[in-house]
Formats: C-alpha cells, sequence, structure tokens
C-alpha cells in the first residue's frame, strides 16, 4: 500500500495534461475494441481458434468485450485506473501471442505492443491529477 501511495505522490507531482489526453485515448480506444468485438462475435471466435482446444474459449469471449468496455469508461474518467488495467494485461498479452501462433499480422502486433507499453505506463503512473480517482482523493 505504501508503494502505491509514493506512486501516486510522485505522479500527481508530475502531472501533464498530454499524459492525461494519452490516458483518455487509451480508455477510448479500449472501449472502441469492445464495442467492435461485441458487434462482431464471429471475428473474436476467429481470433481465439488456436487455443480453442486448450478450454476457455466461452470464457474469453465473454470476458474481452465487457473487459474492454468497463476498463475503456474507468480508464477514461481515470477511476480505478489500475484495476482497469490490470483487467487489460492478460487480453493485450494473448493478443500479442495469437499472433505468434495464429497468422502473424504485423500491424496488429505493432497496435496491440503500443497498447500493451501505454497499459504497463498507466498501471505505475495511475490516473494522474486530471481524474475522478484524484477528485475523491481530495474531497476527503
Amino acid at each position: 500500500m505504501g508503494t502505491i501511495k509514493s506512486l501516486n505522490k510522485w505522479a500527481n507531482a508530475h502531472t501533464y495534461l498530454p499524459i492525461d489526453v494519452l490516458r483518455i485515448a487509451l480508455g477510448v480506444f479500449l472501449f472502441i475494441q469492445g464495442v467492435h468485438f461485441a458487434a462482431d462475435s464471429q471475428l473474436l471466435v476467429n481470433l481465439i481458434k488456436p487455443f480453442q482446444n486448450y478450454g476457455g474459449a466461452m470464457l474469453t469471449i465473454h470476458y474481452v468485450a465487457p473487459a474492454h468496455f468497463l476498463g475503456g469508461i474507468l480508464i477514461v474518467f481515470g477511476l480505478l485506473t489500475r484495476w482497469a488495467i490490470l483487467a487489460q494485461l492478460p487480453i493485450l498479452v494473448v493478443a500479442i501471442l495469437l499472433n505468434f501462433v495464429g497468422e502473424m499480422q504485423s500491424n496488429n502486433l505493432l497496435l496491440e505492443m503500443v497498447t500493451l507499453l501505454i497499459c504497463l505506463f498507466f498501471l505505475f503512473y495511475g490516473s494522474g491529477k486530471h481524474s475522478v480517482d484524484y477528485y475523491l482523493k481530495m474531497q476527503k
């Protein structure tokens, strides 16, 4: 707990508007991906086809879209950002692995790796000063 508090203090002292805009853009991107997967569930089924024999395919289908929906909204508002990012990490890691197990798509691989790096940054950085988390903390 002390580590999270020290990370929050450092992040709040070094908060800049472009970083908050990046957080909001990440949340919007994840939300749009959730809409995309929910609208075209067959695409998601085709993506996880290499892992179909390992079980959990139905769980994956019901986890990815809602995690992107809710996680994207939480990240945009800066509410429970680290928890929302933690929910995204398994999805992104599997998405990167799918490029090596299934058909390699370099554009998707690059997009997934950049998204993973940004998520890892915000996992440590937190939501920043321009967020609901910061507002609620200041209300105490």
